[in-house]
């Protein structure tokens, strides 16, 4: 699928400044698509951006490894991690570092990290183990349009506001009817130019044209299952900041078709929310 552009939004994308991919990121991402990768070259390449190598390391001793000793070596690092665990990780700190964040999206990483998160952990639980790393990489990059585009609108707060009351389905035709663009299509445009998976960048797309999507053919069944897993992972962290709703209003849209699609239960929903 080709991302489609209105004559406004090719106007509009003259103005608006979409970050590169890093100079690290694009050596690691040259080198880890080799057919025989060399590790030493990786850990020099990752060594040298201290941000990224800093967040390497405070993964691979992190709870979740349990080591004896702490690793302080990249090289090491990266034997433990594995270049599939890795590929995400890299271009998350440096998608991080890349994107300026403006005073009212403060704990806009927080909450993009928080749906990654989940969004892997539900992966296991659905039984799709395969789809965890795309997952995760889609909850962190979903959302990033929505920087760049506060930063070039000075009155997009009024579309942050719209999605705090009504919920991002309602609030992305408020934003497209403002600004004739959308934070769908511009992330989606950041992943194409950082070279995020093609199944990645369509669901980012897509991720808010949501009435009759799943059953609509514009994404495959990969696109399709990696669609329900974030909106469950996005009600799942909206549930986790606002305890005393039973559901927010982007989740009501996509509910029923969810369940469909998946084919589950509302016990077995249910479930997925559990810690």
């Amino acid at each position: 699928m080709a991302i489609s552009l209105t004559q406004q939004e090719k106007l509009i994308l003259k103005t608006v400044n979409i970050p590169p991919r890093p100079q690290a990121l694009l050596q690691f991402s040259e080198e880890a698509k080799q057919p025989e990768p060399n590790i030493t070259k990786i850990s020099d390449i990752l060594q040298s951006d201290v941000a990224i190598s800093a967040a390497i390391l405070q993964v691979v001793n992190s709870a979740a490894f349990r080591r004896s000793r702490e690793i302080d070596s990249i090289e090491q690092a990266v034997m433990i991690l594995g270049l599939k665990r890795l590929i995400p990780l890299v271009k998350a700190v440096a998608l991080k570092s890349s994107v300026d964040l403006p005073p009212a999206l403060s704990d806009f990483w927080e909450t993009q990290s928080e749906i990654g998160q989940h969004a892997s952990v539900i992966c296991n639980r659905l039984n799709r183990p395969a789809l965890a790393n795309h997952a995760y990489m889609l909850g962190l990059f979903h959302g990033v349009g929505i920087p760049i585009l506060c930063q070039h609108f000075d009155d997009y707060q009024s579309v942050l506001d719209k999605a705090q009351s009504d919920g991002w389905t309602e609030a992305s035709q408020f934003e497209f009817a403002q600004f004739h663009t959308s934070h769908g299509t511009i992330g989606a445009l950041l992943a194409q130019q950082w070279r995020l998976p093609k199944v990645v960048i369509n669901v980012i797309y897509y991720q808010h044209d949501v009435d009759g999507i799943l059953t609509s053919g514009e994404l495959d069944g990969l696109g399709n299952d990696l669609l329900s897993i974030l909106k469950i992972a996005r009600h799942k962290t909206y549930l986790s900041t606002n305890p005393v709703s039973e559901q927010s209003p982007e989740w009501q849209v996509i509910k029923d078709d969810v369940i469909d699609y998946l084919e589950i239960s509302d016990e077995e929903l249910d479930e997925l929310w559990g810690e």
